[in-house]
């Protein structure tokens, strides 16, 4: 790789440099939805995110496999077993199954990625696809002594580990007040911290799916997945895993820690984490009731990928503050600078010695810990730069392949205009012909009858000494 990336490494807590398992290539792994509800842009904001890491990666020249799991079986709200089973939960108010809800909520969800212009995953994996996975990986830890069972459920026993808190330099007491308000005591544990692997005893004894194991009829505790899902297509060895802030803990947490009791090695080098959006009471959540869709943006006016560049005006790492009026002076922005580019003569040669210039200083920028900010600046300064709209025009669809901001559609849509009224100018020359020769040959009906298919099509044509003039209606 020419240019080498760093970004922030959760699990080392420092912006470092990222160096692949194996040279030119990157194993990438997202936590996926929850498929019980519409997409939250807060959710969303952290797929923007991993997407610009993924193009990122992809644009300075690394082979990338991105692999995503669908949270499809029930996901309760804590390790305690406490709360709402989400999938149920979703079923019950809409009246439907659990896989009808899931499919649905799916499709929506990738619906979503598409608008905003996120890559679809070069793997997408359900959990109910993976049951033997999970069971054979609960298996493995009970033999090594890593799990235990307990009033009917398989717990991961965190004693048994050195370090658990692996993301943090917290104590135990600290990290575990908090984790959620209604964590009631689960007397099954030998300690606070361990988690639940397998469920045959739960407080939802109306759970729909459920699936036969070793341990009795149950189903996955909530971090297996990730686990299994990530070794299924990505192999022992993974370079970045991605989330949310709010993945950290106890989620990433306790992946690393039954993945590396699993495996008896170190599994992922680098973790990727966003921040949160927030609105001016605070971090904006569907629990809160502050349910801003994609959909809901669009019912308000607002293109999609406008929001997509609302996110990348800010770094990841930073909470980033929602607001309608922000929202419409990034509107205007936007729609000013696709207007810019669009105006481009793309005629003429590319200066290659200024196209290499401007992206080297673009991929600076985004190797520079992901500095997407910085990285439309030097979009906004090369416009303003003195070279060629050729040159122009060529940088600005290179930057888009990692930015994904539609920023030539002004242009192509002009082109398309052009080549609409070259195809309709052909169309009506020869017809003026064709009603010329007509009346040559004195059959005047057929020549009224031409004109008259003319204006239908709203083609005015008007005999003049000058020839046969035409208009559009």
């Amino acid at each position: 790789m020419e240019n080498k990336l760093y970004f922030y490494n959760t699990l080392t807590k420092k912006v470092e440099q990222f160096v692949p398992n194996e040279d030119g290539k990157v194993a990438m792994y997202t936590c996926g939805p929850t498929v019980y509800h519409f997409a939250h842009i807060g959710n969303l904001r952290s797929y923007i995110m991993e997407d610009l890491l993924e193009k990122t990666l992809r644009y300075i020249g690394y082979d990338v496999k991105r692999v995503m799991n669908i949270t499809d079986v029930g996901h309760l709200s804590s390790d305690a077993d406490t709360g709402e089973d989400k999938m149920l939960k979703g079923a019950k108010r809409e009246h439907k199954t659990v896989m009808e809800i899931a499919k649905f909520y799916t499709d929506a969800f990738f619906d979503d990625c598409k608008k905003l212009n996120i890559k679809m995953p070069d793997v997408v994996e359900p959990a109910t696809n993976c049951i033997p996975e999970f069971i054979h990986m609960i298996e493995v830890l009970l033999e090594k002594g890593f799990a235990y069972e307990a009033g009917g459920n398989i717990y991961f026993d965190t004693s048994k580990l050195k370090d658990y808190y692996v993301f943090s330099n917290q104590s135990e007491k600290e990290l575990l007040v908090g984790v959620r308000d209604d964590v009631d005591e689960d007397e099954n544990k030998r300690n606070k911290s361990d988690f639940v692997l397998w469920f045959t005893k739960s407080k939802f004894e109306d759970q729909e799916l459920k699936w036969e194991s070793p341990w009795g009829l149950g189903y996955p505790g909530w971090h297996i997945e990730c686990s299994c899902i990530s070794m299924k297509h990505l192999g022992e060895y993974m370079d970045i895993h991605c989330g949310g802030v709010d993945n950290i803990f106890p989620h990433h947490t306790n992946e690393v820690a039954q993945s590396e009791s699993y495996l008896g090695h170190k599994w992922c080098n680098y973790w990727f984490h966003v921040h949160h959006l927030n609105d001016k009471s605070g971090k904006m959540s569907k629990s809160k009731g502050d349910f801003l869709t994609v959909s809901l943006l669009e019912s308000k006016g607002y293109n999609p990928v406008v929001y997509r560049m609302f996110c990348l005006q800010s770094h990841y790492r930073k909470p980033l503050e929602f607001s309608y009026e922000v929202l419409d002076n990034m509107s205007a922005a936007y729609d000013k600078l696709v207007k810019r580019i669009g105006t481009l003569n793309t005629d003429g040669e590319v200066d290659r010695e200024k196209f290499r210039e401007y992206r080297e200083k673009f991929e600076a920028a985004l190797c520079d810990d992901l500095n997407s900010s910085m990285a439309i600046t030097v979009l906004y300064d090369m416009l303003k730069a003195d070279i060629s709209d050729a040159t122009k025009y060529a940088l600005a669809e290179s930057f888009d392949q990692v930015l994904s901001l539609n920023l030539t559609t002004a242009h192509a849509a002009k082109e398309a205009g052009a080549k609409v009224d070259t195809e309709l100018e052909s169309y009506v020359l020869a017809k003026i012909e064709e009603r010329k020769a007509a009346k040559k040959e004195k059959d005047f009906a057929k020549a009224d009858a031409i004109r008259a298919e003319l204006l239908d099509k709203g083609i005015i044509i008007e005999d003049t000494r000058e020839g046969v003039k035409w208009k559009k209606a």
